[in-house]
């Protein structure tokens, strides 16, 4: 079985976005040096430097994501093309009607919980990785004990406010061992093991 890790692009104090799911520029890195790599869709290819084409090409290694329902809305799900993996494990309340691409796209919509998508999401990864998007959802699967990793990309970026890494965790504190640290071109990757109990 491979690893659920928690990830994103994150500003240095911690927002994923700003109050109004802006990026800015958390992900100015995806454009920023000589390697082109496409670690999920093909069609998407970033310009990093070797230090990050390194990480990125770890997301080769992911074989179904799951979000929540308000980064599918905001992406569309990706003109229904996983961001990375195969499929894409999608944790709301209700599954849209008028998704366009509803009936061939390589998505699933959760409506039992972040439990039942994390466990289908590994059935369907099987040793591959589950990518978790960071925020409410990643939160949740923190919470429940469902995670080996947590990522963070974290840029130059200061936002003050906005759409949180970790959601609001409930179960403080959350310990995490020391991390792997690569420096990139305005980003520095953290990817910490999750201390389990």
């Amino acid at each position: 079985m491979g690893k659920v890790v928690v990830v994103a692009a994150v500003s240095v104090d911690g927002f994923i976005a700003d109050p109004s799911d802006g990026v800015g520029p958390l992900f100015d890195w995806y454009d920023n040096g000589p390697v082109a790599i496409a670690p999920g869709d093909p069609e998407r290819t970033f310009h990093v430097t070797p230090q990050t084409a390194e990480v990125l090409d770890g997301w080769r290694n992911v074989g179904a994501c799951v979000i929540g329902r308000r980064l599918f809305d905001l992406t569309d799900g990706w003109g229904d093309r996983p961001a990375a993996g195969d499929h894409v494990f999608v944790v709301t309340h209700s599954a849209p009607t008028d998704w366009s691409f509803a009936s061939e796209a390589p998505f699933t919509f959760v409506t039992d919980g972040v439990h039942s998508a994390v466990e289908q999401a590994c059935a369907l990864a099987g040793d591959r990785d589950v990518s978790i998007s960071a925020g409410d959802i990643g939160r949740q699967a923190l919470d429940a004990g469902l995670v080996d990793e947590v990522m963070l990309n974290v840029a130059p970026a200061v936002f003050g406010t906005g759409v949180r890494f970790f959601g609001e965790i409930a179960k403080p504190p959350l310990l995490l061992e020391n991390p792997t640290v690569v420096e990139g071109d305005r980003v520095l990757h953290l990817t910490y093991p999750v201390r389990k109990a």
